[in-house]
């Protein structure tokens, strides 16, 4: 998630919702976990769900916790606390088609200028 060519990538390919697994800690947790969530959704117009482990003080890695599901105008749909939760979410690709059109950023993207592009091994 931290890495955003990649969420670029597959959004470019027409993908509806991205699925990250993270273990953020109690660092990296409380300033980023939320924040790249609500990026990655916004940036390429997708809906966002993130996997965490729920928070073990005791672990020898203590993660933040927060599995959390992010709508593409980075609305934060469904979100856990530190304890082991399941998080529902309704998705709807309607809305993320109404957002699409509203703001076309695939369409105003200057890919004479730059792209983003995966290398083949």
């Amino acid at each position: 998630m931290r890495f955003a060519e990649l969420a670029q990538i597959y959004a470019q390919r027409g993908c509806q919702l991205l699925v990250y697994p993270g273990a953020f800690n109690l660092t990296t947790g409380p300033a980023h976990w939320e924040l790249l969530q609500r990026s990655r959704a916004v940036d390429n117009q997708v809906y966002v769900a993130t996997a965490s482990p729920a928070r073990d003080d005791k672990a020898s890695y203590v993660a933040w916790g927060h599995s959390t599901v992010v709508n593409p105008w980075g609305e934060v749909l469904a979100k856990a606390g530190t304890e082991e939760a399941i998080v529902y979410s309704d998705i709807d690709l309607k809305k993320l088609a109404e957002i699409r059109q509203q703001i076309p950023v695939f369409r105003q993207k200057r890919s004479d200028l730059y792209a983003v592009e995966m290398k083949k091994p």
